[in-house]
């Protein structure tokens, strides 16, 4: 963890980021899995939100939304994304960027069957991103699906599911006094595969 100015980061951006991940899920207080995700729309301008990440590993991170969406339509488009982590509890801050790409069916009905039954019908229910002419509209739709459903299990709906970022930089920032913060960047060599380790300025 940089803690000092002495600090030599491991060779592997996955190491400290699960060593950092899961300090901040021992400290931060709700959801420390929390990221703003950025992408571009159809005029190039960006557009984040936040989302939650649903797992990683040494090939990249995951997460899951409705593709209909203003994101999955952005994704579709432009398939590239900035992740950005906050956990101010720790004064720690984590950018990632990279190529998107859906993952597989299989894998987003394993995760859609682990969601509540509530998150699974508000995934039918919503029209996410399109105009909602009245709060009343929403809940009218929540109770067809869930009449549709009654005493059933819910299916994933084929327009929600997963992307798979699959990064190329990853930097690590921590709050340092009088704002000289640490800044250690990783970037992968596309030819290689290796990471590369380097210092940025505050």
């Amino acid at each position: 963890m940089i803690e000092n100015a002495d600090f030599t980061p491991p060779a592997d951006p996955y190491a400290l980021f699960t060593a950092w991940f899961q300090l901040a899920e021992r400290h931060e207080p709700d959801n420390h899995n929390a990221m703003t995700v950025a992408t571009l729309d159809e005029d190039g301008y960006p557009a984040a939100r936040v989302l939650l990440l649903k797992d990683y590993d040494p090939n990249g991170f995951t997460f899951y939304t409705n593709r209909h969406s203003a994101k999955g339509r952005e994704l579709q488009q432009h398939p590239k994304a900035s992740l950005c982590f906050h956990w101010k509890s720790l004064r720690r801050q984590v950018r990632i960027d990279g190529a998107v790409e859906p993952v597989s069916d299989a894998e987003s009905d394993a995760y859609f069957a682990t969601r509540p039954r509530g998150s699974q019908i508000g995934a039918w229910a919503s029209l996410q991103s399109e105009p909602l002419a009245s709060r009343e509209a929403l809940e009218a739709r929540v109770r067809e699906v869930e009449q549709r459903y009654e005493g059933k299990d819910v299916p994933r709906p084929a327009h929600w599911g997963g992307y798979h970022l699959t990064p190329h930089r990853i930097e690590f920032w921590q709050e340092r006094p009088f704002r000289l913060h640490d800044r250690i960047v990783y970037r992968r060599d596309k030819a290689a595969g290796a990471w590369s380790i380097g210092r940025l300025y505050p």
